[in-house]
């Protein structure tokens, strides 16, 4: 697993619990004190311990800790390139949504290396799709949820999204677009703003 997405769960526990609370979870899943390199790559099974860490010395359910990650990718302001890169995705909510399937394509013009989740949509009709996605470590489809919570609300769309089960490795979750502009979204533009 590429050093980010490691250096990520990190980032996610001190910002919202602080480093007392990320030196308990680097204890209890045995890591060297000064945590992850950004560009390192780690076995697959040091992430799964490192969360399943986070699990335990927080006491959440896997499933809302991740989504509770997946709205921090999304959400916080040092992220903030992550943010533009999934907005590069369209105007609206539905054409970022549409777009889903390009974005470890893009991803990988930034940062080659990154493993990306394979993801496939699946439009139903009357605004309802099907997301099917598969990564090397389980938990996808929740972390999905939490991030595409976020970017609703940043496109100012009022969605309902909800896991949908996994079969042969592939995690689905189901997206319903109730309204593309029931709130005003946040502002974006394609060329970013002089300070």
């Amino acid at each position: 697993m590429h050093g980010m997405v490691n250096r990520a769960l990190q980032g996610f526990i001190v910002a919202n619990y602080g480093q007392d609370v990320w030196a308990e979870v680097r204890s209890v899943a045995r890591l060297p004190e000064d945590g992850f390199e950004a560009m390192h790559r780690y076995d697959h099974a040091v992430t799964l311990t490192v969360f399943g860490a986070a699990v335990d010395v927080l006491g959440k359910h896997p499933n809302a800790l991740l989504e509770d990650i997946g709205t921090y990718l999304v959400t916080d302001p040092q992220l903030e390139p992550l943010r533009r890169l999934l907005r590069f995705g369209g105007g609206t909510f539905l054409e970022f949504l549409v777009s889903l399937e390009e974005l470890p394509d893009r991803a990988r013009l930034a940062m080659p290396e990154l493993e990306m989740p394979e993801i496939m949509l699946q439009a139903e009709g009357c605004g309802l799709f099907t997301i099917a996605a598969r990564w090397p470590v389980p938990g996808i489809a929740p972390l999905l949820i939490g991030a595409l919570r976020a970017m609703a609300d940043d496109y100012g769309a009022l969605v309902f999204l909800e896991l949908a089960g996994i079969e042969g490795g592939t995690e689905r979750l189901r997206v319903r677009i109730f309204d593309i502009e029931f709130n005003e979204g946040k502002a974006f533009s394609l060329g970013q703003v002089a300070e």
